[in-house]
C-alpha cells in the first residue's frame, strides 16, 4: 500500500485490519486517554467501533481521514494523525459535522502512544498535514480543539501555526478532570500560513517559494477532533 504522506521520520498510511493491536495499545492506555475520556477502550470496541469508523472514512473521502503513523526507521506504529472536513458554524468545534467536498475547513487531530511522547512527532506530523491541506487539498482554514488544561497539545497547535481563537464551556456526561476550565479552539487560515512562511500564492492558488519551518520537538499526548464528545457522538 502506498503511503499517504512521508515526513522526515514518519510514514502516514491507511489503517488496515492488522492495526487492532496497535490501536488497543493506544486507546487502552489511561495516560493517552487522560484528556479524552475516563474510560479506555477494549479490543471489542476497537474491532467493532474505532477501526470500522476509520476504514469507513476512506470510502467517503479520498484525501481526508485518520491515518496510521509509523516510524520510518523501524516501521513501529506510534499512533495516528487526522484531517476531517467540517462545516464551520458558531457552535463549539466538537459539534461541527462532516462537510461535503470540496472542503473549506478541515479539523486537525492526532493521538500518539506514550513511547512517542516528547520526540517532536506530533509537531512534525501536524505541520506536514497543514502543509498538505493548504497546498494540495484546497483547504482555506485548519482548526483544532483540546482541553484548556492540555498545555502540551496546545503547544503543538501553536508550533503547527494555529493560533488561539476562543474558549468554550460544554456540559459533558462524564467529564474528565479539568473540564471546568473549558475547551480551547485554535485556527489557522491559508493566508496567514502563507504570510508567516513568506510564501507567495502561485497562479493556481498554491503557496510556493520558501520551505516550511523545521520540525521542533515537543511532548504531546493528543488533541484535535480526536477528543471526547457527549453521546450520541463518539470520540474519534
Amino acid at each position: 500500500m502506498e503511503p499517504v504522506l512521508v515526513t522526515e521520520r514518519l510514514v502516514l498510511r491507511q489503517f488496515t485490519a492488522a492495526d487492532v493491536d496497535g490501536l488497543l495499545d493506544l486507546d487502552g492506555d489511561t495516560a493517552v486517554m487522560r484528556f479524552i475520556s475516563r474510560q479506555t477502550r477494549s479490543r471489542a470496541e476497537i474491532e467493532a467501533e474505532v477501526l470500522p469508523r476509520f476504514l469507513g472514512y476512506y470510502a467517503r473521502y479520498r484525501d481526508f481521514g485518520h491515518w496510521a503513523a509509523d516510524t520510518r526507521d523501524n516501521g513501529e506504529f506510534i499512533g495516528w494523525f487526522g484531517l476531517r472536513p467540517v462545516v464551520a458554524t458558531g457552535a463549539a468545534m466538537v459539534d461541527w459535522v462532516d462537510a461535503p467536498l470540496p472542503a473549506h475547513t478541515a479539523s486537525l487531530g492526532y493521538r500518539l502512544r506514550r513511547l512517542a511522547w516528547g520526540r517532536g512527532y506530533a509537531t512534525e506530523g501536524s505541520r506536514a498535514l497543514v502543509r498538505r491541506a493548504f497546498t494540495e487539498l484546497g483547504v482555506e482554514e485548519i482548526v483544532a480543539t483540546t482541553m484548556t488544561v492540555n498545555a502540551r497539545s496546545r503547544a503543538v497547535m501553536q508550533k503547527a501555526g494555529l493560533r488561539y481563537a476562543r474558549t468554550v464551556y460544554l456540559d459533558w456526561p462524564d467529564p474528565v478532570d479539568g473540564y471546568e476550565h473549558g475547551d480551547v479552539e485554535y485556527r489557522l487560515s491559508r493566508d496567514a500560513w502563507l504570510a508567516a512562511a513568506g510564501r507567495a500564492a502561485g497562479p493556481g492558488g498554491h503557496g510556493r517559494t520558501r520551505q516550511p519551518p523545521a520540525t521542533a520537538p515537543t511532548p504531546a499526548r493528543g488533541t484535535g477532533p480526536a477528543r471526547r464528545r457527549p453521546p450520541p457522538r463518539c470520540p474519534r
